[in-house]
Parts: C-alpha cells; sequence; structure tokens
C-alpha cells in the first residue's frame, strides 16, 4: 500500500512535467516562427530611410478590398518620421515629425501626443524597392520606396 502511493504522486508529477515540457516548446516555435514570416531584408535603420509611399492598406492579409492610399512616410537619419500627404476634409496635411524605433524587425512608431505609446507594424517582406508591413491587429500596409 506504501509503494502505491509513493508511485502515485510520481507519476503524477512526470505528467505535469510532460506538460510543461510541451507547453514550452510550442511557446518556442510560436516566437520563432514569428520570424519565419519575413521575407527578404531585415528591417533596419539604414534600409528604412527615405521616402515611402503607401500605395494601400487592408484589413488583412486575405482580405481583397484594398484601400489606395496618398500619404508617404520619410524616415530620417535622426530616428524621426513624418508622414505627409494624408487626406483630411477634402484637403491634405502633413503630421508634425515622430520618433520610430527597429527592434526585431518590427516598426515602432510614437503616437503623437501620446508619451510612451507606439503603433506597432511587424515586418512582412522588404526588398529594396518595396516593403509590407503588418499593424498590430492585422492591417497590412504597402509601400513603394521613392
Amino acid at each position: 500500500m506504501r509503494t502505491m502511493a509513493i508511485e502515485y504522486p510520481l507519476n503524477k508529477l512526470e505528467k505535469t512535467m510532460k506538460k510543461l515540457n510541451l507547453a514550452a516548446l510550442i511557446t518556442s516555435l510560436i516566437l520563432l516562427s514569428s520570424h519565419a514570416f519575413a521575407e527578404g531584408v531585415p528591417l533596419t535603420n539604414d534600409n528604412i530611410q527615405g521616402a515611402w509611399a503607401l500605395e494601400y492598406t487592408k484589413k488583412s492579409e486575405k482580405a481583397e478590398e484594398l484601400m489606395k492610399r496618398e500619404d508617404t512616410w520619410v524616415f530620417s537619419s535622426n530616428g524621426t518620421v513624418i508622414i505627409k500627404n494624408i487626406p483630411r476634409d477634402g484637403g491634405y496635411y502633413d503630421q508634425l515629425p515622430v520618433k520610430y524605433e527597429i527592434e526585431d524587425d518590427k516598426l515602432k512608431i510614437a503616437l503623437l501626443g501620446r508619451a510612451g505609446k507606439f503603433d506597432i507594424f511587424s515586418l512582412v517582406s522588404k526588398d529594396d524597392k518595396n516593403m509590407t508591413l503588418k499593424a498590430r491587429f492585422g492591417a497590412i500596409y504597402q509601400f513603394v520606396k521613392r
């Protein structure tokens, strides 16, 4: 009887450890796979500099409806970005410069007037002339280098 009482907690502990190991493996695969989606050139401060015309956005990668855009994002070597030619009320305006950072193929753009808050974009693909970013909630931004 005593031997059975000792074996039962060990079997339960072994099952718990197997579940923990499986959860750790799945978490690792998810974290590593997020980098596998980016194609082409990695996103760096050097290769993002310059003017990028935003051609269109769409609600998700699978969405068919494209929303044509006219704005241009200008990334400067001093770590700021200016979004120009934003349509509004029949006219256009330019956003004031805001700071941006690049970490692990993610573009973080500071929100104007909201200290410490950022829009975060993941790199989907990039080459010398094209760049595709995915916003936090899945919207796709397609750019062409000017």
